[in-house]
């Protein structure tokens, strides 16, 4: 049965790699694609988006979203300063030829709040995999979506684990966590969350992209570059890492769609988000306590499998019949 989805994403070289998984898989049909301000500034991410549909001939249409948080327009700060002046962890630009296929007129929050207000798309699986702005509006704009989309599936937070923008706090929710908190507090019928905790359990190696590129595909050549650039990119002098490695983080909430078992470990809890702490701003709060006061209202996953993740991928980018996509 082929599930419907549509992708929100801040699109770098991961959001690249699952656009190609939803875009190629046999078993996903990918109506749209949003983008909005995170790893890169949102005409980057935008072209980004295009170029990697236009790469892999996949026409899905493309609907820029918010260039900035919606409540902190000066936040946050440049990707490449908290990158350790390091500007190459996100390319502005992937390095793909430039795209030629126009972006939509109508906006992220439009495309979403068209989308998941008609019945006929009430099995749609919304997928966000950066900042989340874009949702965050379209739930103020249209506050019925909450019982109208059929469920989130979204790369944020850090559970059990240290944060990668701050000691706490995961760069997606830190990025606008207002944002985040309105979807959490929303009451949406069914949230996914995946984490750090799942994506860093679940990497991928070296030999991961060698069997990437031994398929012979536009896909699996391209993954391999891009999983090849995080490995490099990730290594420091005082990684204690037996392999070279990197997570890549969001194609795992499409990996998930396709084979739930991916996720290894997961709880129903209580899920929000701080915004107003001064060394836990954005931080994900899970609340595992046996007895907590507010009732559960996501699906947080703890921990992932690496081969099953690894054939997922392997099965999207693998030679086959082309495929096109279009709008609902």
């Amino acid at each position: 049965m082929t599930t419907r989805i549509v992708l929100d994403c801040d699109t770098g070289t991961d959001d690249a790699v699952a656009i190609m998984l939803a875009a190629l898989h046999p078993d996903l049909d990918l109506l749209a694609v949003s983008t909005v301000n995170g790893n890169v500034a949102l005409p980057n991410t935008t072209e980004n988006t295009l170029r990697v549909l236009d790469h892999i001939g996949a026409a899905v249409p493309v609907h820029a979203g918010a260039a900035r948080p919606f409540v902190r327009p000066d936040f946050p700060i440049p990707r490449d300063v908290l990158n350790a002046g390091n500007p190459d962890f996100q390319v502005a630009h992937l390095d793909l030829p430039p795209s030629v296929t126009p972006v939509q007129d109508s906006s992220a929050v439009r495309m979403l709040v068209d989308t998941f207000s008609d019945p006929a798309n009430a099995d749609v699986v919304l997928v966000v995999t950066g900042p989340l702005t874009n949702v965050a509006l379209a739930l103020i704009a249209e506050p019925r979506l909450a019982s109208r989309i059929h469920s989130l599936v979204l790369m944020g937070g850090a559970a059990r684990v240290s944060g990668n923008v701050t000691a706490t706090a995961e760069f997606n929710l830190w990025v606008d966590p207002e944002a985040a908190r309105t979807v959490f507090s929303a009451g949406l019928r069914e949230i996914v969350v995946v984490p750090l905790d799942a994506t860093h359990s679940a990497s991928m190696t070296l030999a991961d992209c060698d069997a990437f590129d031994a398929l012979g595909t536009t896909a699996g050549s391209t993954a391999a570059a891009m999983l090849r650039h995080r490995i490099r990119q990730d290594q420091t002098p005082d990684s204690h890492k037996s392999q070279a490695s990197a997570p890549l983080h969001d194609p795992l909430c499409i990996a998930y769609l396709l084979r739930p078992e991916v996720v290894t470990s997961s709880g129903r809890h209580p899920v929000s988000v701080e915004t107003t702490g001064e060394q836990t701003l954005g931080q994900l709060v899970v609340d595992t306590r046996p007895w907590t006061p507010e009732p559960a209202n996501a699906t947080v996953a703890f921990a992932a499998s690496a081969p099953v993740f690894r054939e997922v991928l392997l099965e999207a980018f693998a030679p086959g019949p082309a495929r096109s996509t279009s709008a609902p």
